[in-house]
């Protein structure tokens, strides 16, 4: 059948299995070429904007990180110097305390030989008086004990002399009775008496 020149009428023509193949690679090379490629969940736009926040916090950062740093340092070096002014007064006063401890040392020793010394010169003059004391009371119960002595025995002398006298009158008497007469004896009696009486007294 044959169509007429002067009318051409379009007439939809499927593809054949060639030109389907060849579409499908192109449109997978496209969709290939559309898709951008993805690290740690982010594609490079995403990565753009990441160093792009990067870029001005390290500006931030680095423009304030001197000072921060000096800030830094100088805290540390306050700290430091008071740490060492702490450290520099408590060493002045332990050598303080321990020159004071061993001051206070040496005067508990001077302290304590100057009582031992005292005691001992207490104890020596104790000694000393108690042994005056003692010879003092011996020397004086030893006169007491002599005097006592000498008194017995003067009283024991003076009894024996009264018994000698008395039996020498009694036998004076006997024997002036006996030989001699009455104004004789009585001549006799009176001065053996007196004799007596002299050596007695």
């Amino acid at each position: 059948m044959q169509v007429p020149a002067g009318d051409v009428t379009p007439v939809d023509v499927p593809p054949s299995a060639g030109e389907v193949d060849q579409t499908t690679a192109t449109v997978a090379h496209e969709a290939a070429h559309d898709e951008h490629p993805v690290m740690l969940g982010l594609d490079a736009e995403g990565w753009v904007y990441v160093s792009i926040t990067i870029f001005f916090l390290l500006a931030i950062f680095v423009m304030k990180a001197p000072k921060l740093i000096a800030q830094g340092l100088d805290a540390r070096i306050a700290l430091v110097k008071a740490q060492l002014a702490e450290a520099k007064t408590l060493r002045e006063e332990a050598e303080k305390l321990l020159a004071e401890a061993k001051a206070r040392e040496a005067q508990g020793e001077k302290d304590a030989a100057a009582i031992i010394a005292h005691a001992r010169q207490e104890a020596e003059q104790i000694t000393a008086a108690a042994q005056k004391s003692a010879e003092t009371m011996v020397a004086r119960r030893t006169a007491m004990a002599e005097a006592k002595i000498g008194a017995a025995e003067r009283a024991a002398e003076a009894e024996l002399r009264a018994r000698a006298a008395n039996l020498a009158t009694t036998a004076a008497a006997r024997i002036i009775a006996e030989t001699t007469d009455k104004a004789t004896k009585t001549k006799l009696t009176d001065a053996a008496i007196s004799e007596l009486d002299r050596r007695l007294h």
